[in-house]
């Protein structure tokens, strides 16, 4: 009997350990090994901190990690589902509970057949209630999924907080960009009107003609409807930025200008498995899992379902006899439920299962393109604004010796005012296409940043 037993039981625990989720595989990358760019130096920084060179910028990014509130929303959604991986974990032992009962029944003569009856009746009970044995793996499977879609969200919070980096980053210069084309277009006004006011004093003096008069009001038009332009636009940046911080931005912030090493650059050349540590793509990767753990789940939904029912406590008539010597009782309630027809709904769930398992994994590849393409770019990006923003420099240097020479021949009456305007012109369009040159640079490199993960260190996921 003994040996009959010790087998019973050593088979329950072989079967305990048994599980029907698929072997994981990960998908293989459907991209190159490498980005198409040649290797460039390395650089040392390794976060956020080290990446952006201006103090107001750091002290925005720290402000919008504590104040902002979609990242606090994926903070509390990290939370929730931890707290349901839990509360499916709980499902792999026994819930034990104590009970503690009084029953009291009025019996009517017309029962009895004589006087009325009140029987009373106390109990108390220690027990498990409803634990399903899982000799298939079905409970495991699923305390297995939920693992996966928590450390999802959990890659999901870091996205967003990195997201929520480059934004704040991207609004910030942004801002910084349109003040300093607003400061430009002041200036420019400012020489406008200088100009119109020598010409209508050459004009009145009968040595300047009605055109070139219009032509300078132009000019002056022109540029107070720029200015406006760029005070709203300068507006509008500041409440962007203040929404992404969370909090008002302070007046006095210690800004640099945007021609000075605002981004630092990242190395290039980095080997594409570096995009494993990309919270998107690892997100993907743990729905990925979780969908394979949900069909070890729907698999197990094939076979017997077995729970028990035990309790033991002490029943008594009377109170005072309820902890008494023969009181004593108990409850052993083995079940087992077995499937026969259900009309191929298990079938279904199982093939929807394998169906949503198959969508994680093209999803997966598709982030995995995804990234591919936004490094390709931010690496393309950054072999072609070095050459633009010098080509725009010079441009600038020479509209600004057209500028001069043709100021110092309208003065000495050499040529008209029209040659002297269109050079003004030029030196204002190319001012203000080196700024945007700058910014677009500047964002590039941002863009990259997070197109990188957040680094490039090649160091562990942030989940295990």
């Amino acid at each position: 009997m003994s040996t009959l037993r010790f087998s019973l039981l050593s088979l329950a625990m072989l079967m305990a350990g048994c599980s029907l989720i698929p072997d994981y595989q990960r998908p293989a990358a459907p991209v190159a090994a490498q980005y198409p760019t040649p290797t460039l130096a390395s650089a040392s920084t390794e976060d956020w901190r080290t990446l952006f060179n201006d103090p107001a910028l750091q002290q925005l990014i720290e402000s919008a990690l504590i104040n902002n509130r979609d990242l606090r929303v994926a903070a509390l959604n990290v939370e929730a589902f931890q707290a349901q991986y839990r509360i499916q974990r709980a499902d792999l032992y026994p819930a034990v509970s104590a009970n503690a009962s009084e029953s009291r029944q009025r019996m009517p003569p017309s029962v009895t057949k004589s006087k009325a009856l009140i029987n009373s009746t106390y109990a108390v009970n220690l027990g498990i209630s409803a634990y399903e044995l899982d000799f298939f793996g079905r409970v495991r499977s699923l305390s297995e999924q939920a693992l996966q879609t928590w450390l999802s969200t959990e890659e999901a919070r870091r996205s967003a907080q990195l997201s929520l980096v480059a934004n704040v980053a991207n609004a910030y210069l942004t801002w910084r960009a349109d003040q300093e084309l607003l400061e430009l277009t002041r200036d420019t006004l400012a020489a406008d009107e200088q100009s119109l006011h020598l010409t209508t004093r050459n004009r009145d003096a009968g040595k300047s003609s009605a055109l070139e008069q219009a032509q300078a009001k132009t000019s002056v038009d022109s540029s107070r409807a720029n200015l406006a332009r760029y005070q709203r636009q300068v507006a509008q940046d500041l409440n962007s930025l203040t929404l992404l911080v969370g909090a008002p931005v302070p007046e006095s912030l210690p800004v640099r200008p945007l021609a000075s090493d605002l981004v630092e650059q990242l190395p290039a050349g980095l080997p594409s498995d570096l995009l494993q540590r990309r919270p998107d793509i690892l997100q993907a990767e743990y729905k990925l899992k979780a969908a394979n753990a949900n069909i070890g789940a729907a698999r197990a939904a094939f076979f017997p379902s077995v729970s028990l029912t035990a309790n033991a406590g002490t029943s008594s008539r009377d109170l005072s006899g309820l902890f008494g010597s023969g009181s004593g009782a108990w409850t052993f309630q083995p079940q087992i439920s077995l499937p026969i027809f259900n009309a191929g709904s298990l079938r279904a769930s199982l093939d929807y299962s394998k169906l949503q398992k198959d969508v994680a994994v093209a999803e997966y590849e598709k982030s995995i393109q995804t990234a591919f393409q936004e490094v390709a770019d931010g690496l393309a990006a950054r072999a072609t604004y070095q050459q633009q923003l010098q080509a725009q420099s010079d441009l600038v240097q020479a509209t600004q010796t057209y500028y001069n020479l043709a100021q110092n021949r309208y003065k000495n009456g050499v040529d008209s005012s029209l040659t002297f305007l269109d050079a003004q012109r030029s030196l204002f369009s190319s001012q203000q296409g080196l700024i945007t040159d700058r910014l677009a640079q500047l964002v590039a490199e941002v863009n990259l940043y997070t197109a990188l993960g957040g680094g490039w260190q090649g160091d562990e996921p942030h989940a295990q």
